[in-house]
């Protein structure tokens, strides 16, 4: 849940300058996309994977050795998966 002021911080609006094919806004525009909703929508994913990208690299370490542990001990609870 969004405290209070994380929610004014994401309803506070930039903004900016972008240049897009025109051939392309031309066809958006065509077919009634909202250009500001798609680019933000676009852009939200992209900031996902790139810090979903981030933190796999800067975990990487830690994830390979708890791997290589589970991998020579096995896992705790084992014995008591039915599969």
């Amino acid at each position: 849940m969004l405290d209070r002021a994380e929610g004014e911080d994401k309803r506070r609006r930039r903004s900016v300058s972008l240049s897009l094919p025109a051939a392309l806004v031309d066809e958006a525009d065509a077919l009634g996309l909202d250009l500001s909703q798609v680019v933000e929508e676009g852009l939200v994913e992209a900031v996902q994977t790139e810090k979903a990208r981030r933190w796999r690299e800067e975990n990487r370490p830690a994830i390979e050795e708890q791997n290589e542990f589970h991998r020579r001990h096995g896992f705790w609870a084992e014995q008591h998966r039915p599969w």
